[in-house]
């Protein structure tokens, strides 16, 4: 087990995964020399381009005042960044985070990893700006002035080298369209593009692969993978296919907003029939669970509602309060679907056929139960 982090490295770590907009992972945190009282040695991993890209911070714990060396994977042999920064001059050095370092200021590491981030994104465009690509010269003078976009060259051993463009897409925040979120990091939703490099200027250029990714927290919305993607038609270029994707991805949202309403009015509608829960998700709305009982039987309904409620109904699940399995575990009731539903329905109606459909299904839950229970 390798030894804690030095209080005053500690401190800027701390710091730098509270406060940054960055989603950065510790992957590994080690000490320099052996049976070193103290670790001083960081791997992290900061996203860039809908990947991440992975560096050494490198302190001494012997001189834990000195400002940390940074050494990249070796797929980045030649991104200098502090060559790149002496490049540009006293201006340029004077500005930098490493200039003047003060360990005893937590924020420090903080500012040092976006500023590595900035010069890496610079490194990248000016590896792709170096192609002999007609095609993507072109696509780089159109669409870099659009805000936030990034590229990066891609060379695998077993594949032709490509570029990658990570668009972010749709003008809103949407931390602010869902009320009482508790999403920390600002949610975007990008279009990958990912063009093969052609050096031919007699073939026609073959379409790039196309996706959509998203933030993890979008995802609880509604899902990505549903939406559809127009075809990339011959000769089409990222500034005429981008307009129709996003067009069609607003919508999307705006579904997925609503749905959030819909789901609410759901849970809200159990509550004269089944008491008010004893859980639910109070953000998006995708779950709740009630309290039952059948005479002595008691038992709990677990309510799983899909994000395109209500053209897609909630899941069941049944869970005794009374029987248990072989392992303590309260005996539960596979996925129930086969109950009367229409999306037509208003939340009213739907949860009292659900819950005349419960009083005739909790006796066949019971035997279930029963017949679960070890002998």
């Amino acid at each position: 087990m390798e030894p804690p982090l030095l209080p005053l490295i500690a401190a800027q770590l701390n710091h730098l995964l509270a406060y940054s907009p960055l989603s950065v992972k510790v992957e590994q945190i080690w000490a320099g020399s052996r049976n070193a009282r103290f670790s001083d040695r960081i791997t992290i991993s900061i996203p860039f381009c809908l990947d991440y890209v992975k560096c050494d911070v490198i302190y001494d714990a012997l001189h834990p005042s000195v400002a940390p060396d940074v050494v990249f994977s070796s797929e980045d042999d030649d991104f200098d960044p502090l060559g790149d920064i002496a490049s540009e001059g006293e201006a340029r050095v004077s500005k930098s985070s490493l200039c003047d370092w003060n360990s005893k200021d937590p924020s420090r590491l903080m500012a040092l990893v976006h500023e590595l981030r900035d010069l890496y994104m610079h490194y990248q465009r000016r590896r792709v700006g170096e192609l002999d690509d007609a095609r993507l010269k072109f696509e780089m003078n159109t669409m870099l002035p659009r805000e936030g976009i990034e590229v990066c060259l891609v060379s695998l051993p077993d594949r032709s080298e490509e570029v990658k463009f990570a668009v972010p897409l749709l003008d809103m925040d949407l931390n602010k369209l869902v009320p009482a979120c508790t999403w920390r990091h600002q949610q975007k939703i990008y279009l990958q593009i990912i063009f093969p490099v052609s050096r031919s200027y007699s073939s026609a250029p073959a379409a790039p692969r196309v996706k959509l990714v998203s933030t993890s927290e979008v995802k609880t919305l509604f899902s990505i993978e549903d939406v559809k993607l127009p075809p990339w038609l011959d000769g089409m270029c990222m500034a005429e296919y981008l307009p129709a994707v996003e067009d069609n991805l607003k919508l999307q949202v705006v579904e997925a907003i609503a749905s959030i309403g819909a789901r609410r009015r759901f849970i809200e509608a159990l509550s004269p029939l089944f008491g008010r829960p004893l859980e639910a998700d109070p953000v998006l709305c995708r779950r709740a669970t009630v309290l039952c009982a059948s005479g002595a039987f008691t038992f709990l309904v677990h309510f799983s509602i899909p994000t395109q409620f209500p053209k897609q109904q909630p899941t069941l699940v049944m869970q005794s309060s009374q029987h248990f399995n072989s392992q303590g575990t309260p005996i539960s009731s596979p996925p129930i679907n086969d109950y009367p539903w229409s999306p037509r329905w208003d939340p009213p109606q739907t949860a009292e056929r659900i819950f005349e459909f419960l009083v005739d299904e909790c006796l066949n839950f019971k035997k279930f139960c029963i017949d679960a229970i070890p002998q």
